[in-house]
């Protein structure tokens, strides 16, 4: 464990105006703090801070952040408050090492509810000052380090898995690539521990049969080379590490004695300009090897990451990778957004790593939990490609994005208003996959809203997630008009007029907030029209209470099944009396009841191996009624829906279910679930809107 003086000299070293004084107070507040804490290997749990503190000393970051990693376990696992750490450090250091104690609980196999609460506080942290990542980073990397201490081989995979599947993607989009090549190494080790040792144990075997000299003897003859050429150049060699080993063979489905390129070697010279002379000298004296050519210092990666790769084929068929950069993406490289402070450029997140702010954005479009931990985990893990505004700015996006994602990805607005667009100068539509190097012109109108069939082709969090959000916003709107409608029905059936204080008397029985949440509980069937007459004028509304839930269906019999046997009519084809039906028993199941041209039968009869029993049935002399689900295609104007409403209260069906499934410029088509007493009613309904003026098509889903 560093010493007092020991970590102060560190950082006097590369900050000789670092204050002092402030990191001796934090070093002997944090040691009283912790008192006699111990961690698993028995060590005094105060060396875990100070070691924290010490990694981020090589990556020569300010006295406040040095402080924070000193301090930041104190609120979490002691009786120190944030008031205090404010009072004896500022409120800079505060504030760090609050956004570090929320970050204290990000597990990714924890429930969706609170992992997508935990990663809603760590970007939020994160896009506020970026320090907070790097202090959790070389938190995680040194509690990685002592894992083995830890006796439950179970926690030691659970901590190992999270690691992999979010710091060390985070590691890697900010840059930090020995951070991430570190933290992979060490929970690979523990997630698939023979992998790791078979692996280990090859390249031992490759040193030992004089690969650790090869690698000397190439590096060397490289050196020698681009001396004897006139450039001054450090060349290091290396073999890839374990994981990265690991998933080639596994996305490649090889093994180790088929990968060519486990040999990488690293080329450092002074400027951009002998960057490009190099790769130049090494294509002039090596082949190279087809499709492993990448220009990043030209096109850099979304963290800022530049270099130059080239794979080509050496002596004796060996293939050996070769990164070309100059020191300042060296330093960028291996330490990213860290770097930035041993050039003494203080920065945040949004200076180089713009998809911290998509995700912020995300935080606001996000319906649900699910919703949010599915985008950000597209945000933080797809691969990219490069695409130009017609003003020559580079927009970065997933393999795979389109127009859409490419709108979004410049501003909401311009996303929300595509109409269509052009990639290098041909006009084509929105869910054209986007290649890379694309020019992107994105055609727009004032008139236009964002699409339900949107969501079919876009694919980045950002767009999925405004385009989510403004469908429900307008289904919204939708569903409060169509209650309007639907509500004043109700009230003309009532007895008697109501008085201007009953609605709001009504709103506070059926403990509902507003206006607009009664017309959609209406519009959405959650409240039954006699539920409501009761809450607006008690007594009207027949036994029922004001809390009454909508029936899903009549009553229903079903002849050709033993009495008591549970069945459910099928939610797929919605059959309805007057239906030819079959039953269909799955194993562990109850029986379930599907008209007789459905779908999923005909899928059911083509295979060979079914696991299912067909019963033969029939609708029972007691049935009533049941639910159908119809696709009403209306046109885009005001009052279409209401129309419809109309037409299926006239033929006195019952809405069940609403919602709008798609819609664009001319039309929307609506699903709509209606309780009908048998097969003629419901032909008659379907006529009968079809001969509404409003409707476009309608078709029994």
């Amino acid at each position: 464990m560093l010493r007092q003086y020991e970590l102060v000299d560190r950082v006097l070293d590369y900050d000789p105006q670092a204050d002092e004084a402030l990191l001796n107070r934090a070093y002997v507040f944090s040691m009283q703090a912790h008192g006699s804490q111990k961690r698993a290997s028995g060590d005094p749990y105060f060396s875990h801070p100070i070691e924290v503190a010490g990694i981020l000393t090589d990556l020569h970051l300010d006295d406040e952040t040095i402080a924070t990693a000193i301090l930041h376990d104190t609120i979490e696992d002691t009786v120190a408050t944030p008031e205090e750490i404010e009072r004896l450090f500022g409120a800079n250091v505060a504030r760090l090492v609050d956004g570090v104690t929320k970050l204290s609980r990000i597990e990714a196999q924890s429930e969706n509810e609170r992992a997508a609460e935990n990663l809603r506080k760590f970007l939020m942290a994160m896009s506020d000052d970026i320090r907070v990542l790097l202090v959790k980073l070389a938190d995680r990397l040194h509690n990685m380090r002592t894992l083995h201490h830890i006796a439950k081989p179970e926690k030691r995979r659970r901590i190992a898995r999270e690691t992999m599947d979010i710091y060390a993607p985070l590691a890697e989009r900010i840059g930090m690539y020995e951070f991430m090549k570190e933290m992979q190494t060490l929970a690979f080790a523990q997630i698939e521990p023979e992998a790791y040792e078979s692996i280990v144990r090859r390249l031992e075997q490759l040193k030992d049969g004089g690969g650790g000299d090869r690698i000397a003897k190439i590096a060397s003859g490289l050196k020698l080379i681009l001396s004897r050429a006139g450039l001054d150049a450090e060349v290091t060699g290396r073999e890839k590490h374990p994981y990265s080993i690991w998933r080639k063979m596994s996305e490649r489905h090889i093994s180790f004695e088929q990968l060519s390129d486990i040999m990488a070697f690293r080329v450092i010279v002074p400027t951009v300009e002998d960057c490009y002379r190099t790769l130049g000298i090494i294509h002039g004296r090596w082949p190279l090897v087809p499709g492993r050519f990448k220009d990043y210092i030209s096109t850099p990666r979304r963290n800022g990451y530049q270099s130059l790769h080239t794979s080509v084929i050496h002596a004796d068929n060996a293939r050996i990778e070769i990164q070309i950069r100059t020191p300042e993406m060296h330093a960028e490289a291996e330490f990213g957004v860290a770097a930035h402070w041993a050039y003494k450029e203080k920065v945040k997140a949004g200076n180089q790593t713009s998809w911290i702010r998509d995700l912020v954005e995300i935080l606001d479009n996000a319906e649900s939990p699910e919703e949010l931990l599915e985008h950000t985990r597209m945000a933080m893990y797809q691969d990219r490609i490069f695409a130009f505004t017609p003003r020559g700015e580079l927009i970065q996006l997933p393999k795979g994005g389109t127009p859409i994602d490419f709108a979004y990805a410049v501003h909401t607005d311009l996303g929300d208003q595509a109409v269509g667009a052009k990639i290098n100068g041909r006009v084509v539509p929105l869910r054209t996959v986007i290649e890379n190097g694309d020019q992107v012109q994105i055609l727009r109108s004032k008139a236009q809203t964002p699409q339900r069939g949107w969501l079919n082709f876009a694919i980045t969090g950002k767009a999925l997630a405004a385009i989510r959000r403004h469908l429900r916003h307008k289904e919204r709107e939708e569903g409060i008009k169509l209650g309007r409608k639907l509500y004043d029905d109700i009230v003309q059936r009532l007895p008697a007029p109501i008085g201007v204080d009953a609605l709001p008397q009504a709103l506070k029985r059926l403990k509902l907030p507003d206006e607009p949440a009664l017309m959609l509980a209406i519009a959405r069937h959650v409240l039954t029209d006699n539920a409501v007459m009761e809450a607006l004028m008690p007594g009207s509304g027949g036994e029922e209470g004001p809390h009454a839930l909508a029936p899903q269906s009549h009553a229903i019999s079903i002849k050709g099944l033993t009495p008591g046997v549970a069945y459910d009519l099928a939610e797929c084809c919605h059959p309805v009396p007057g239906d030819r039906i079959v039953g269909l028993r799955r194993p562990d199941a109850g029986i379930e009841v599907h008209a007789i041209d459905c779908s999923v039968l005909a899928e059911l009869a083509e295979r060979t191996e079914s696991e299912t029993d067909w019963v033969d049935v029939s609708w029972g002399d007691k049935t009533e009624g049941a639910v159908a689900r119809i696709s009403v295609e209306l046109k885009n104007e005001p009052g279409s829906l209401g129309i419809v409403a109309t037409v299926i209260g006239a033929h006195k069906a019952n809405i069940i279910g609403l919602r709008l499934d798609n819609r664009d410029t001319g039309f929307h088509t609506n699903i709509i679930d209606v309780q009908v007493h048998d097969l003629h009613h419901l032909m008659r309904l379907i006529a009968a809107l079809r001969a509404a003026d409003a409707v476009n098509v309608v078709e029994r889903v």
